[in-house]
This record gives C-alpha cells, sequence and structure tokens, in this order.
C-alpha cells in the first residue's frame, strides 16, 4: 500500500507485545474483544485500539463491534492481513463535507497517507506496495541507481532516467537525468505500455540489470550491465549560481529530507556560497522530493527566510482532540526515541510516548535564522506530482515570509504527519496524526498545491534535461519569472512576473496520457524526532 507520497514523527519504537491493548478503554464505549486470542488477533485489535486514540480524524473511526478488526484473517501472511485492515479503517473515515474517506484514493484498495510496513524493511516507500526507496534518508542506497519516469501515451511513451543517485553503479557508469532507456534485460519498451507491462522496469532496476538507450546529451547509444550494490549518496543533486541580467539566481535540487547528519553541512556549505556571491533570488528544484525529517526541513526553511522575516510562529502541529488533552493513555505502550532510536529517561524512568505533550503550544515551531543569505525576496519551487510532505511543508512555511511561487504539476498534497506505532516488536504502523499550518493557519492542502505555472516537464516535440542545465523546461520558466527575458522561451507562453498566475492545467489523467510519478519510489512523509515532554 502507500507509503505516504510525503510531516511524520519518526521513531523507531521498540516495544514488546500488546496483548495488553484489549483491557485498554481508548473510547468511552470500550469494545470487549472474544476470550479466545492469538497473537495476530491481538494485533488486529491493536491496530484498531490505537487509531480510536491517536488517528487524526479518530471521531469518525466505527466502534470496534460494527468494524470487526478480527475478521482480516484471510490471507496468508500477518503483515498482509494487517495491511488489509489499515486500508479498510483508514476508508472509514468518512468526511461529511465530500462523503468518502479522508484517505480515498480511486480504487480504494490503498490510503493515501496511512500505511503499516516490516521493520525489517529499512527502506520502506510510503504509497508503493511493498517496495523500498532507492535511497532511504540516512543516503544508504542499495540497488543500481535510477530513478525512472514514463512520459508520453500508452502507445508512445519514453523511460527517461529522471535522476542518477551519486555513487551509485549507474552513475559511476556515467549515466546521467535526461538519458533514456529502449531496452531492459534484452525487453524493448516503448510502443505498447499495457503489453509491454512497463511498470516491471521500476522493479528490474532494483536489481542487477542489463539496459540499452540513448545519452541525453548527444543521441549516441549505449548497452550497459549493471550490478545491484550498496553505496552512500549526497540528497544534494545539483547547486549552481545562474547568472541572469542584474541577478544572480541560486539553484539547488534537492532529493530529500535526509538526516541532520547527511544533509545540514552540504546545504551550510551551499547557502553560504551562494551569500558570498551575491544571489538574489532563488530556484529550489524539489520535484521529486517526497519528504523526510521535519527538523531538516526546518533547517532548510531557516537557510532561506530573510533575516528580517525570520521570528514568530514558523509552522504548528496540530494533533487530535483526545491527544491534546492527554487522553490517548493507549501511548503508555509505545517507548519514547531520541533522534539516535535509543529509549529516552528523566529522572531513571523511561519515557513514553504518553509523556509527551501533544498542546499546540508545544508543538508550534519559530523560526531562527540560519547562515549568511540574508536579503532573498523571491523563491520560485519546482515541483510535481512526487513532492510531498517536508517539502510542501517548506513551501507553505514560507509563503507568509516572502514572495513564493511554484513551477510544474500539482504536488502530492499531504499536510499530514505521524510517528509509527510498533506491534509484535515487528511492524510499524503509520497512522495519520496531525496536520501543519503556517503562521497564517494556512493548510488543508490535502488535493495538493498547484503552481503558478502548470506546465509540462518535458513538453512534446523536446527531451529531458540534466539538473541545473538552463534548458530544463521547469528552470528555464523559473528563471524566466524571476528575470523576464533572461532566458529564450521557444513557443512556450511564460509569466513575465512574480506575480504570475496559473497559465494552464496539465491533466495528467487524459486518457492515455502517462503520469510520470506513478512510480515514484522515494520515500514519502515527514519525521519529527523533537518532543517537548508534559510539565
Amino acid at each position: 500500500m502507500k507509503l505516504k507520497h510525503t510531516t511524520l514523527t519518526l521513531i523507531v519504537l521498540a516495544v514488546t507485545a500488546l496483548s495488553a491493548c484489549k483491557s485498554k478503554n481508548p473510547t468511552p464505549d470500550p469494545p470487549t474483544p472474544p476470550t479466545n486470542t492469538s497473537r495476530a488477533d491481538l494485533s488486529r485489535d491493536s491496530i484498531f485500539l490505537y487509531a480510536k486514540q491517536i488517528y487524526y480524524w479518530n471521531t469518525a473511526l466505527p466502534t470496534y463491534e460494527n468494524f470487526n478488526p478480527r475478521r482480516f484473517n484471510t490471507l496468508t501472511k500477518d503483515f498482509d492481513n494487517y495491511e488489509k485492515e489499515l486500508v479498510a479503517l483508514a476508508n472509514s473515515a468518512i468526511n461529511p463535507a465530500t462523503g468518502i474517506g479522508y484517505e480515498s484514493v480511486s480504487n480504494n484498495t490503498d490510503t493515501k497517507y496511512s500505511y503499516i510496513f516490516d521493520k525489517a524493511n529499512k527502506n520502506a516507500v510510503a504509497y508503493v506496495p511493498n517496495a523500498t526507496s532507492s535511497v532511504d534518508l540516512e543516503g544508504n542506497g542499495s540497488d543500481v541507481g535510477v530513478r525512472i519516469g514514463f512520459y508520453g501515451t500508452t502507445a508512445s511513451y519514453i523511460i527517461y532516467m529522471t535522476a542518477v543517485y551519486e555513487n551509485s553503479p549507474a552513475a559511476k557508469a556515467g549515466l546521467v537525468r535526461g538519458d533514456r532507456i529502449t531496452k531492459v534485460n534484452g525487453v524493448a519498451y516503448g510502443t505498447d505500455y499495457t503489453l509491454e507491462k512497463a511498470l516491471t522496469v521500476a522493479d528490474a532496476m532494483d536489481k542487477s540489470v542489463s539496459i540499452e538507450g540513448i545519452k541525453g546529451s548527444d543521441g549516441s547509444t549505449f548497452t550497459l550491465s549493471l550490478t545491484k550494490t550498496s553505496y552512500k549518496s549526497s540528497p544534494i543533486y545539483k547547486s549552481k549560481i545562474i547568472p541572469a541580467g542584474a541577478k544572480k539566481i541560486g539553484y539547488l535540487a534537492y532529493a530529500r529530507f535526509s538526516s541532520a547528519a547527511n544533509s545540514n553541512t552540504e546545504l551550510t556549505n551551499i547557502f553560504n556560497d551562494f551569500a558570498t556571491n551575491g544571489v538574489t533570488d532563488l530556484v529550489i528544484d524539489l520535484r521529486y522530493n517526497g519528504g523526510g525529517y521535519v527538523n531538516t526541513a526546518e533547517y532548510l526553511i531557516n537557510l532561506i527566510v530573510p533575516a528580517s522575516k525570520a521570528s514568530g510562529t514558523m509552522f504548528t502541529e496540530y494533533y487530535n482532540a483526545t491527544m491534546q488533552a492527554g487522553g490517548a493513555t493507549i501511548l503508555a505502550k509505545q517507548p519514547l526515541l531520541d533522534a539516535d532510536g535509543k529509549v529516552r529517561y528523566n529522572n531513571g524512568r523511561m519515557l513514553t510516548y504518553a509523556d509527551v505533550s501533544y498542546s499546540v503550544a508545544d508543538n508550534t515551531t519559530l523560526f531562527s535564522k540560519r547562515g549568511s543569505l540574508n536579503n532573498v525576496q523571491n523563491v520560485v519551487f519546482l515541483v510535481s506530482g512526487s513532492t510531498a510532505s517536508a517539502s510542501e511543508l517548506v513551501i507553505n512555511s514560507l509563503k507568509p515570509q516572502m514572495n513564493v511561487k511554484l513551477v510544474g504539476t500539482k504536488t502530492y498534497g499531504k499536510p499530514i504527519g505521524f510517528f509509527p506505532i510498533t506491534i509484535e516488536n515487528k511492524y510499524d504502523v503509520y497512522y495519520s496524526l496531525f496536520e501543519t499550518k503556517n503562521s497564517l493557519n494556512q493548510g488543508g492542502y490535502y488535493d495538493g498545491m498547484i503552481p503558478d505555472n502548470v506546465l509540462s516537464e518535458v513538453p512534446t516535440g523536446t527531451v529531458m534535461y540534466n539538473f541545473g542545465d538552463t534548458n530544463d523546461f521547469y528552470l528555464k520558466t523559473a528563471v524566466n519569472m524571476l528575470q523576464p527575458g533572461t532566458i529564450t522561451t521557444g513557443t512556450s507562453t511564460l509569466n513575465k512576473t512574480m506575480s504570475a498566475k496559473v497559465l494552464s492545467t496539465l491533466n495528467v489523467n487524459t486518457a492515455n496520457v502517462l503520469n510520470p510519478d506513478l512510480i515514484n519510489k522515494e520515500f514519502v512523509g515527514m519525521i519529527d524526532t523533537k518532543h517537548t515532554i508534559k510539565k
């Protein structure tokens, strides 16, 4: 199901069996589970009982008797049964304004935000069933290092390498963003999406693979055998300074909000370089960034925000009323871990998530300026349907502070965060737990953020360019918004100022038109490791 592509509060929780869950009273009307129980039945109960207290839309959930969690026992694997239960549970919380579930997706066999995964799967990916991400949030990769996307129609499409991860086998072989794949393990692709089962290409990239293709730089062909291996990768795709008339535009393509140890030093160096070289405006490329650690997102926000605006509220996390009132007593079964994954203690007593304050006041983050880039007033974000969670948090938090514009396609739409609940000391369940809003109380972008310029990433008759190449259609558009007339725009009509409005709507769901974000396998979510203990 979906590792939901996008503000989490991630802490990997080590916990013993939750057999005592059934005796807790998570609601005023406690359920009465059957007396004959198995370990799996207790886990099914736990998935429901936790949700009744901590799920963001907990008041919309059915009763234990009406939901009957123990009916999810028909599949061979426990994980599959638990996943099926979670999907049904999340889809049972109906939004009265729309008449459909808060997390419903078109096929009702998945959820948009909540998910479960086996803790043994270290690189789990939200929103992709049983999938693993190419590079985790600590920068560890274990594949051939290629991110792909399908562009075109079902009858005629191109498989582009949309990103190649640093230090991966693909990178060492000289492959870059914009290179095309025409054959995988001897099978040709590009003329019949359905018959060719093109989605299997993504799975092939997780293993050792033979590929043939065309280099985007010069049109030459290549044949390569790539061997899956482990590697360490930077979250920075590219950074550069682009001269644009009287302006200097700082460009950053950022892959994921990885851990502070993996991101902050590089981000600091990049923004210090921007300041030293007199950068006046910014383009931040988050088109494939599904999120990550909230503290890293906060750090990037503080690097970007003008010094004159770096005060007051950055964003606030809102939990449900039960959590805010301290009524989620079931959380006493979940040990509280620090950012390094160690159990936290206070005066010799082990802390749990029940010791954390979920009040609005204690979950409000304030600005605190970082770096020396102090006076940038304009920032353009490059976005897509793969832009989610922590990426959207950065955009939304900066909107009240400076002139923020978006270029690309509609973002994923995930103002929701979570932290994992561990069952059987084996599975982590991520429920939708809190919503984020900026200093003006703006949020609610569940349907995604619509760009000021809605554009196809690779317009018909063009090719894909590498990150930072000003021929890239998104980047070209952004530069012309910041400094009109700087770069030749061809036949495309571009907005002329930073006050531009939406030009058109790109409908990626049009019949036979492929959605390049369909197989995005980046982590999606927001992981917050900061917790305020109740006073």
